[in-house]
């Protein structure tokens, strides 16, 4: 029993004190400070390498946690995703990947992990626009149905490139090939920058190229855009209709990327770095850093993230079987 002349007022403030302080501490201990891994399924300097770099002191800051950026290109984006399914889902390693996540499954025979089961959906950031262009020196139309109509004029004549054999640029042209009901011949490269020489090069005849590669070409008169890929059009490219409006809906294509985590990622971590990322691309450095890339940001939330996941890998299984597109 407490004495008569016992105040208290101070020991009730000392205690919520007290408290405050014991949960100040546990909250602090709690917060991940060790650096997060991100790995990078393309080399450095690459598109999607260039925008996570942009954005990472953003990241950093928004985590309160060093971030270290590892590129394991190879495989189309198997080599870094075999690593990061092999991470323990404790919230410090996560991958960037893009589209080829979703177009793996469909064009190999076999990969070391089942693409959906194998991960934990973070958020699909955004994505960066492609366009179809051609040589204007080899192809005299300035439309999609122009085009249409030159290719069918001339069935196994014309040609277009790819950055590699059952890569998004690959399909992205499939997919026009295929709306367009046109017989062409696909030119596989061994990346970007050499499919992209020879097509200002007059080697090949048209390509899907990400805008933000092709616009300066544009801009010069060496390259001609056909249309858009996506269904909006771009700032970069303003006149530039899409390929949809000009009478070819089903022409929806564009180079997503998403933040991943292994399995079994705890719901708190996936909570936790997801609004970090969203953080991350809407702080005013980091929105003119995606508009100079022309990357359209559009954060998902990890159950929609999933469900995107879902349904591109369905999409791309459907466009690789009409393309017949096989590796090993």
């Amino acid at each position: 029993m407490l004495p008569r002349s016992f105040n208290r007022m101070p020991f009730l403030a000392s205690a919520a004190l007290a408290a405050s302080l014991s949960m100040t501490s546990l909250s602090t201990f709690a917060q991940n400070t060790s650096p997060l891994r991100v790995i990078v399924t393309n080399s450095a300097g690459s598109g999607i390498d260039v925008t996570v770099r942009a954005v990472a002191p953003a990241l950093s800051k928004s985590l309160g946690r060093p971030v270290v950026i590892e590129n394991l290109p190879g495989a189309g984006g198997i080599t870094a995703t075999s690593a990061l399914v092999k991470a323990a889902p404790d919230g410090n390693t996560i991958a960037l990947v893009s589209n080829n996540h979703s177009v793996n499954p469909s064009v190999y025979k076999k990969i070391p992990y089942d693409s959906l089961a194998d991960i934990t959906p973070i958020t699909v950031v955004g994505d960066t626009p492609f366009v179809l262009a051609v040589n204007p020196n080899r192809i005299s139309a300035k439309t999609a149905k122009e085009l249409q109509n030159q290719l069918k004029a001339k069935p196994g004549t014309y040609n277009y490139g790819s950055s590699g054999n059952g890569t998004i640029i690959h399909l992205a042209a499939a997919m026009f090939a295929d709306a367009a009901d046109v017989d062409i011949k696909h030119i596989p490269y061994k990346g970007m920058s050499a499919m992209v020489a020879d097509l200002v090069g007059g080697q090949i005849d048209l390509a899907a190229v990400a805008v933000p590669v092709a616009a300066p070409f544009v801009r010069a008169g060496t390259l001609r855009a056909i249309g858009v890929m996506g269904k909006q059009r771009v700032q970069s490219l303003p006149d530039v209709p899409t390929i949809a409006e000009q009478g070819f809906p089903d022409v929806d294509v564009a180079g997503w990327f998403a933040f991943i985590g292994p399995a079994k990622l705890p719901a708190a971590e996936v909570k936790r770095l997801h609004d970090g990322i969203v953080a991350a691309f809407t702080t005013p450095e980091s929105r003119e850093a995606m508009n100079k890339q022309d990357n359209v940001i559009h954060p998902m939330s990890p159950d929609a993230s999933a469900k995107f996941f879902r349904t591109e890998q369905e999409r791309y299984a459907k466009l690789v079987k009409k393309a017949d597109v096989k590796l090993d």
